[in-house]
């Protein structure tokens, strides 16, 4: 017997219990169900709603159901739809008649909007902590290879001379937005929605903010419609998983070209790697690219619970319930990454004299080569013009740009200095490279020291 079927002759088919479950995914909610009947019962109490003796016992059943299932020995029941009612009954079967007052003042439509704010919040938390494992692995990594030189890319072709170091302090630089976007979701998740009901409340005198301090809550809900019906904390907690997977799934490609023959700038500890059933000499950077499969995950769960909610009338649909599984999801998927990317990062050796030579390519310093006619007085299109027309020159030539005789370069570039030569050194391109935000060796140690400092340490 299902504990809302007084109204009801005939009970569900098996059919209809199996479609309409959801224990078997949502009794991972059970430490925060538990945790908000307590607050809730406790608020009762001390209303004086019930009494004190039965609020004592349910909050002593409580915890022993909780150790129950926290053990394994919790038997779990479709027949009893989700994690709510699977524990109300089980403490009704334990201490008798004073289990049922524990949903007194409440709906299961404020209970799971609540179960689910305490798990994003502990899991929030937790993930935000395993993305500061992450960052400070691409720390480690950038202050080892902090003068290492490598070639910039734009479009997948050779831009401009970078340090290796400041290549992975944009991820962490990445990171550290998903952090915030982390911390700022829970602003609108610190909102407790016990005591919106159904839909509008209830008559019995309940104390909200009780049950919002007890609970680690900054602020009650305002509108008991808004709050049965609202997702929105899922939505956005979904969205922010989804752009930190589009950031791991850059990082991951990184890796996967760099660790490629054709770039062979870095190598990953075989533990990280997989070969072929087939070809014996393959190296597979598996661990980035299932990373990288797994993107699609996170973008396809955010869709499904923005499509769940997008023409739902007001106020609570059971369509709400699948916004469930697509959170697990995602949670598990970021948790699984986190779990394993901060050693690959480790285990990663570079080649640095593979990536010094191609940094070395004179076309690299083209834009270095105009900025100094700029200096001499030239209009930037100018300048900008007079360099493509020099590497024209040099593709004609067959020869490498700067191999071009001065007194050729000059007739192309009447301003260019004798020594204009210099330029083409990527030490030098990078030491000059001051402005803030650029690669210059000061600036990236003092980045290194900046996370170090400032964002790792305070996390």
């Amino acid at each position: 017997m299902t504990l809302w079927n007084g109204r009801f002759d005939k009970g569900l088919s098996e059919n209809v219990k199996k479609f309409t479950q959801s224990i078997s995914f949502d009794k991972i909610l059970y430490e925060s169900d538990i945790e908000g009947s307590i607050a809730h019962v406790e608020m009762l109490a001390s209303q004086k709603i019930i009494p004190i003796k039965s609020a004592k016992k349910i909050v002593n059943a409580l915890k022993k159901i909780k150790e129950e299932i926290k053990e394994g020995n919790f038997q779990f029941s479709e027949d009893y739809e989700d994690i709510h009612m699977n524990i109300e009954k089980a403490l009704i079967n334990m201490i008798g008649p004073d289990g049922a007052m524990v949903h007194t003042a409440r709906s299961r439509n404020d209970q799971v909007n609540l179960d689910t704010r305490l798990y994003i919040r502990k899991k929030a938390i937790f993930i935000k902590s395993a993305i500061v494992s992450l960052q400070k692995s691409l720390l480690k990594k950038a202050e080892e290879y902090k003068d290492t030189i490598m070639p910039g890319y734009t479009h997948l072709q050779h831009a401009q001379p970078i340090l290796f170091a400041h290549h992975l302090l944009a991820y962490c630089e990445m990171f550290e937005r998903d952090k915030n976007r982390l911390e700022d979701s829970l602003k609108r998740i610190f909102a407790s929605p016990l005591g919106a009901g159904a839909i509008a409340g209830t008559t019995l005198p309940i104390n909200r903010n009780f049950t919002a301090k007890k609970l680690g809550f900054k602020t009650i809900t305002r509108n008991s419609i808004d709050t049965v019906a609202d997702r929105d904390f899922i939505c956005e907690f979904l969205s922010v998983l989804a752009i930190f997977g589009m950031h791991i799934s850059r990082l991951c490609e990184d890796i996967i070209l760099w660790s490629s023959k054709e770039f062979d700038f870095i190598k990953l500890g075989d533990e990280f790697c997989t070969g072929s059933s087939l070809m014996p000499q393959k190296k597979n950077p598996d661990i980035a690219e299932l990373t990288r499969g797994k993107t699609g995950r996170l973008y396809g769960n955010l869709m499904a619970i923005l499509t769940v909610c997008k023409g739902l009338p007001m106020s609570y649909n059971r369509d709400l319930q699948e916004d469930k599984e697509p959170l697990f999801d995602s949670i598990n998927t970021v948790e699984a990454i986190l779990s394993v990317f901060p050693d690959m990062i480790d285990s990663i050796s570079c080649n640095t004299e593979k990536m010094k030579e191609l940094a070395q390519n004179p076309y690299l310093m083209a834009t270095d080569i105009a900025e100094e006619l700029v200096r001499k007085g030239v209009p930037f299109r100018d300048a900008h013009h007079m360099v493509g027309e020099l590497v024209k020159l040099s593709e004609k030539k067959h020869i490498p740009l700067n191999q071009i005789p001065y007194d050729e370069a000059v007739k192309v570039a009447p301003l260019l200095p004798p020594d204009f030569y210099k330029l083409f050194d990527p030490c030098l391109s990078i030491r000059k490279r001051t402005i803030p935000g650029a690669p210059s060796y000061k600036n990236v140690k003092q980045n290194i020291n900046f996370f170090k400092k400032y964002i790792i340490k305070k996390s």
